[in-house]
C-alpha cells in the first residue's frame, strides 16, 4: 500500500496512531524489542519507513522556498508528528512503568513481548509464499541474524563524541529492524548505562552526538529499507518474519540476570547472558520461574494482536464498503 492512499487513514485514526507511537516507545526502551517490531504488529511499518524517506532534499527545497503545506504533506507530516509524539510519550512513560515491570516481573513482561512477536509472525505469513525456497532462505537468514547478535558478548566501551554518534546511527538502525533492539545493541557495546545517565544528566554535547547519529542512521537506513521493501516485497517480508522469530531468544524469560550487570573481566568483555530452561533457572538463581503467571502473560500478548489485527481486517473492510 502506498504512502498516498493511507494518509486519509492515519488523519481518521490520529488517536489509535498515537498510541501505537506510544508501544512504540516503549518498545524501544527495552532491551530485547524494537519500536521497529511494534510498527509491523501495529501495520504501520511500511508507511513509517515511506514517510521518513521522503525528508530528502525535494522536502528541504519545499521548505526553503516557503511551500510549508507542500512540504507538510510531502513528507506525511501529520502521520510522523503524531507518531513521534507518541513515541516520545512512551520512552516517559516506561521510565517509570516498563523499567519498574523489568526490574520486578522480568519473565512476565518477556512472555507477553513473546506472546506479542509469535503471534505477529503468524499473521505476516500473508504477506509472502512460505512455500518460496527464497523466501524460507530469507526467513531463515533473518532468524540466524538475530540469534547471532544476541549471543554476543557485550563490550567495554570506549566513550567520545565520535563513537556515541557510531553508537547512535548503529542503535537507531536496530530500532528500526523487527527483531533487534536498539537499547539491547547498547547494552552490547557497553554504553546503555552511559547513554542513560547522559540523559537523565542532560550532558549536552553527548546528547546532542547521540542525537545526531540517530538523525543520520534513521535518514539513511530507512531508505535502503523502503527500496528493498518496494522492489523485494516478498523476500524483505519473511527476512523482517525471520527477525521477529530470532528475537524469542533474545526475550527469553529465564535468564542468568548477573550477567547484565557483570563486571568486566580480563579480556576485557562482558559475560555473556545465558538462557535457562525454568528448572535451571529455579536451582540457578533462586528465583520461582512463574509459569502460570508467564503462560498467561503469552496468552495475554498473542490476544493483543489477534484483537488489533481482527480490528484492522473490520476498518479495511468498511472502507472497501
Amino acid at each position: 500500500m502506498s504512502i498516498d492512499s493511507k494518509k486519509s487513514h492515519s488523519r481518521q485514526k490520529l488517536p489509535t496512531l498515537f498510541a501505537k507511537g506510544v508501544m512504540m516507545g516503549m518498545g524501544d526502551s527495552v532491551p530485547g524489542i524494537s519500536g521497529g517490531t511494534i510498527a509491523v504488529i501495529t501495520g504501520i511499518y511500511e508507511e513509517l519507513l515511506a514517510s521518513i524517506a521522503k525528508v530528502d532534499l525535494k522536502a528541504v527545497s519545499l521548505l526553503l522556498s516557503g511551500q510549508l503545506k507542500q512540504c507538510w504533506s510531502y513528507i506525511n507530516g501529520r502521520f510522523l508528528l503524531v507518531l513521534a509524539g507518541g513515541i516520545l510519550a512512551g520512552l516517559l512513560v516506561s521510565a517509570n512503568s516498563v523499567l519498574y515491570l523489568l526490574e520486578n516481573f522480568f519473565e512476565v513482561l518477556m512472555s507477553f513481548f513473546i506472546g506479542l512477536v509469535l503471534a505477529s509472525t503468524y499473521f505476516l505469513k500473508e504477506e509472502f509464499n512460505w512455500r518460496s525456497l527464497l523466501n524460507c532462505v530469507s526467513l531463515l537468514f533473518g532468524a540466524a541474524l538475530v540469534v547471532l547478535i544476541s549471543t554476543l558478548p557485550q563490550q567495554v566501551a570506549s566513550i567520545s563524541f565520535v563513537t556515541v554518534f557510531f553508537y547512535g546511527a548503529i542503535a537507531i538502525c536496530a530500532m528500526i529492524l523487527p527483531g533487534l533492539s536498539g537499547a539491547f545493541i547498547l547494552l552490547m557495546f557497553g554504553v546503555y548505562e552511559f547513554i542513560l545517565n547522559a540523559l537523565t544528566d542532560f550532558q549536552v554535547g553527548y546528547i546532542a552526538a547521540f542525537g545526531a547519529g540517530c538523525g543520520f542512521g534513521l535518514l539513511a537506513f530507512t531508505r535502503v529499507l523502503n527500496w528493498v521493501l518496494h522492489h523485494y516485497r516478498e523476500v524483505s517480508y519473511s527476512f523482517l518474519t525471520g527477525m521477529l522469530l530470532g528475537s524469542v531468544v533474545t526475550l527469553w524469560p529465564w535468564q542468568q540476570a548477573e550477567a547484565i550487570a557483570a563486571a568486566a573481566d580480563a579480556s576485557g568483555h562482558l559475560n555473556t547472558i545465558k538462557r535457562l530452561s525454568p528448572l535451571e533457572y529455579l536451582s540457578i538463581t533462586g528465583n520461582e520461574p512463574q509459569l502460570v503467571a508467564t503462560a498467561v502473560s503469552f496468552l495475554a500478548g498473542a490476544l493483543v494482536v489477534l484483537l488489533v489485527h481482527l480490528l484492522a481486517r473490520e476498518s479495511n473492510h468498511q472502507k472497501a464498503d
